[in-house]
């Protein structure tokens, strides 16, 4: 069924309508026109009309996309959110319309990641590090500007993070950097904790295009942490706060949208900022969100009144529906999200879990495949037998490491009866905590208990705890949680991120020296990327083989897109074979644009 596309744009076009029509009204009522002058006299030729398919940036837009004026992407969004600003650094989990098309487009990060997840520029065009692997320096692109004509400069970067270390802004992102430990940057702990003044942390602005950033340790990866280094104007901070974009009075912005129409809780809409000058200017001329409660959002996309919906805003049925579409179905595009795995996890520190050979039991003993096909649904997961997804950086794309966690209910009964728990006899019952699941996760974790207790013929009670009494009983130490259910999706593209995780130091109640050394070594490594792959991939055999964890699942993530929204970024398949939005390629919103029905 084709859909009808209700385009609602701005009333700035509107002006010009009229003024033409109230024109040709008036030359009906208007006397005969006079003779036309002699030819010499004769007026100039009227200037030729504006293409309808140029942007106005300048750029033509694809063989078969709509008038420019109708390229508007409509946005759903959850009027029950808590919701205060665009900008990642005023608040990362309270912005509006909470969508990457929506927000982030108010000021460019220093680099990107391409639909391949390579590192690539964005405001910055180059970068280099020094010879101590400690400072790194980004040299800006020329010529960038704010909507209200102020020159971008490093000048803002620094603002930016200062901003994020202080500690009266207390910003809900700021323990990020104090995750990364000796390899975030200098002083900014000791800034948010307030031990130190904000100027004195290691961010720098050397000069108008030049920024330092200085970490305490070596840290290779620090370039793609700067993913997330969207930008705001100095000038805007220092004279109306944090939340200077969440007005149309005090809003600017040096990406690639600007503010036109604001009213939270009913609508907002994004326009092209024709004064960008950054690396990805935008086919869309606007962007709209609607409020609308996430129970309506298929029908409505159904209706043909958005365009776009994610995976986590879709149900059961509502997949049910996509998958029996041949539409539907070609026009939900899967992608890797955040590279999420759903594991279990132990106290390896006491009985029973102290036990490889119990570890191993419950490793051999959950049937992923039919969890995934059964419970998960192929669309949204793959089986795991690992940490990393295919796909991330370092990661068992060849399934090497399969046959250390695979299902294989004599093996894990083998591996039990090792134990000393032959048939399960004697084993004590078990809780398994889960962090307050919602009903399809609980559902997951139900089966992977009930496949584990089938195999091993053992007791197991699956427990949705609270969020915080969950957490709070992982983190104690010693922990509170002797066996439990979770998941994790990356914070930055790099192994030590997902690796780090399990070191001795980390979440987990489990360690291992080697482990230990090679994740250490390799994440400070610089120079040699090749052996710090290979670190990081032993590193990750040792996890899997003395079992950790238990690997269920790797997460798929979609969205779902009306045929009409185009674009290379998202329409054509990766290097994986894989389509759709990429985490971190943030200049796909300049890719995009809507095809004529």
């Amino acid at each position: 069924m084709k859909s009808v596309r209700k385009f609602q744009l701005g009333k700035a076009w509107l002006l010009p309508l009229l003024l033409v029509t109230a024109l040709a009204f008036a030359g009906c009522a208007a006397p005969a026109a006079p003779a036309p002058a002699p030819a010499e006299e004769a007026a100039a030729p009227a200037e030729e009309a504006a293409d309808p398919y140029v942007t106005v940036f300048g750029e033509t837009l694809p063989e078969g996309a709509a008038p420019y004026e109708e390229q508007v992407l409509r946005m759903a969004s959850d009027p029950t959110l808590p919701s205060t600003t665009f900008d990642f650094f005023a608040a990362v989990y309270q912005r509006y319309c909470h969508s990457d098309y929506f927000s982030n487009t108010f000021g460019d990060p220093l680099v990107e990641l391409d639909t391949d997840f390579n590192l690539v520029p964005a405001a910055a065009e180059s970068w280099e590090v020094s010879e101590d692997g400690r400072v790194w320096t980004f040299r800006l692109r020329p010529g960038q500007m704010w909507s209200d004509g102020t020159p971008l400069t490093a000048a803002d970067y620094e603002a930016t993070f200062r901003l994020g270390a202080s500690p009266e802004h207390a910003w809900d992102f700021a323990w990020f950097h104090s995750f990364l430990g000796p390899g975030g940057i200098k002083n900014w702990s000791k800034a948010v904790a307030g031990e130190v003044p904000v100027e004195e942390i290691g961010v720098r602005a050397v000069d108008d295009l030049t920024l330092e950033i200085e970490t305490e340790e070596p840290f290779p990866p620090l370039p793609g942490v700067m993913k997330f280094s969207w930008v705001m104007q100095k000038k805007a901070l220092e004279e109306h706060g944090a939340l200077y974009n969440s007005s149309l009075e005090t809003h600017v912005s040096a990406g690639p949208f600007k503010l036109v129409e604001f009213d939270p809780g009913n609508r907002i809409v994004l326009e092209a900022n024709e004064q960008y000058t950054g690396y990805r200017q935008p086919r869309l001329k606007q962007i709209a969100c609607t409020y609308m409660s996430p129970d309506t959002y298929f029908v409505a996309f159904q209706n043909g009144e958005i365009d776009h919906i994610t995976y986590e805003f879709l149900s059961a049925a509502d997949f049910d529906i996509i998958l029996n579409d041949p539409v539907l179905s070609e026009n939900y595009l899967r992608n890797f999200g955040d590279f999420r795995t759903d594991y279990l996890m132990f106290d390896t520190f006491t009985e029973p879990f102290n036990n490889l050979d119990v570890r191993k039991a419950f490793a051999y003993a959950v049937d992923r495949e039919a969890i995934v096909k059964n419970i998960y649904g192929e669309i949204k997961a793959m089986p795991a037998h690992s940490m990393l997804m295919p796909g991330y950086p370092s990661s068992d794309a060849e399934g090497l490491l399969a046959e250390y966690q695979t299902f294989n209910c004599e093996l894990a009964q083998e591996h039990l009866a090792e134990a000393g728990y032959p048939d399960g006899e004697g084993f004590p019952r078990q809780e398994m905590w889960l962090r307050g699941e919602a009903p399809a996760m609980a559902a997951v974790y139900q089966a992977t208990a009930a496949s584990i207790a089938d195999c091993l013929n053992i007791d197991i009670e699956v427990s949705n705890k609270d969020y915080k009494v969950y957490t709070d009983g992982m983190n104690a130490r010693p922990t509170e949680m002797k066996f439990g259910a979770i998941s994790y999706g990356m914070d930055f593209l790099d192994p030590a991120n997902l690796l780090g995780i399990w070191v001795s130091t980390g979440r987990h109640s489990w360690k291992n020296d080697e482990f230990d050394r090679l994740v250490a070594e390799a994440s400070v490594l610089v120079g040699d990327p090749e052996m710090r792959d290979q670190m990081f991939r032993d590193a990750e055999k040792i996890l899997v083989d003395d079992v950790g964890g238990v690997f269920i699942a790797h997460r798929w993530m979609g969205d779902l897109v009306q045929p009409y929204v185009q674009g290379e970024a998202i329409r054509e398949p990766d290097k994986f074979g894989i389509t759709g939005l990429h985490w971190g390629n943030d200049s796909l919103i300049s890719n995009i644009y809507i095809a004529e029905q």
